[in-house]
């Protein structure tokens, strides 16, 4: 049975061996390679070769082995690209969270949140909590891991969602973004309702909400319970309408605890 390796674990695990000894690649491969595009490949080829002759691999596994590790490489950079165009937090993965952190959630609810089953609906998800209790790595978590599955994210606070579109209408391109908006398959509206909503926001969210209503996956984080957003809002018949539509068809994670953000602060050590 061929042992197979990551391509990180690969480029690190006989790089020590190979110091001193004759590069194992020619230099007409490696123009080669880069011709064809393939120049990472060359990142954990010496390894590869490596493994190969010590496991006398048979020239068809060898090259599965080499291009399974391109393929891996392009879906993680390509996985990056689409994150930052979805405006996720690099750093904000599932894998990031801090276990230790003194919150309290429903695991079970989360477990099932991160499945991406609710998009399938399409449900959506409310994470409510005080501040500081990582509403936002969450809900950026659960982005990271739709685009990895290649599923349309868009992410971006409250009060920069609703600049956008008010910006939008001085150069008439508002009707752009409401399509946008309406049709990405996960929608994340992080910090809503940290401060009130004027008119023109209160009709801007009703439309979002109508537009998405059983049809795409939104996700919000908020300070506020959703029974207190409706006296953040201009106008009380739509956002009554637009929030019982929404937390109709939301799941609800109420996340509880001390600010991480208190563990941040620097301290001073002794010499």
């Amino acid at each position: 049975m061929t042992t197979r390796s990551t391509p990180a674990a690969a480029k690190s695990s006989t790089r020590a061996g190979l110091k001193g000894l004759p590069d194992p690649v020619g230099a007409d491969l490696k123009a080669t390679l880069r011709t064809l595009k393939l120049g990472r490949m060359l990142d954990t080829l010496p390894e590869r070769l490596t493994l190969a002759r010590q496991q006398n691999l048979p020239h068809a596994d060898f090259l599965e082995l080499v291009l399974a590790d391109e393929v891996s490489r392009r879906d993680t950079n390509s996985a990056a690209l689409r994150a930052r165009a979805a405006g996720l937090d690099a750093g904000m993965r599932l894998e990031n969270w801090d276990t230790t952190a003194a919150v309290r959630f429903d695991q079970q609810l989360w477990n099932e949140l991160t499945t991406l089953r609710f998009l399938d609906a399409p449900h959506g998800a409310l994470l409510l909590g005080p501040v500081g209790v990582g509403k936002t790595h969450l809900a950026t978590a659960l982005g990271h891991i739709a685009v990895r599955r290649r599923i349309g994210v868009h992410m971006l606070r409250a009060e920069k969602l609703f600049k956008r579109l008010k910006a939008a209408r001085l150069d008439n391109t508002v009707e752009t973004e409401m399509r946008r908006l309406a049709h990405t398959q996960l929608l994340i509206i992080d910090d809503f309702c940290l401060q009130a909503l004027d008119a023109t926001e209160t009709a801007d969210f009703y439309e979002i909400v109508v537009e998405r209503h059983q049809k795409s996956a939104t996700v919000v984080t908020s300070n506020r319970e959703p029974n207190e957003w409706l006296a953040m809002m201009a106008d009380p018949l739509l956002a009554q309408s637009a929030v019982d539509r929404l937390t109709s068809t939301c799941h609800e994670l109420i996340i509880e605890g001390d600010s991480y953000r208190r563990r941040q602060r620097p301290t001073i050590t002794n010499p």
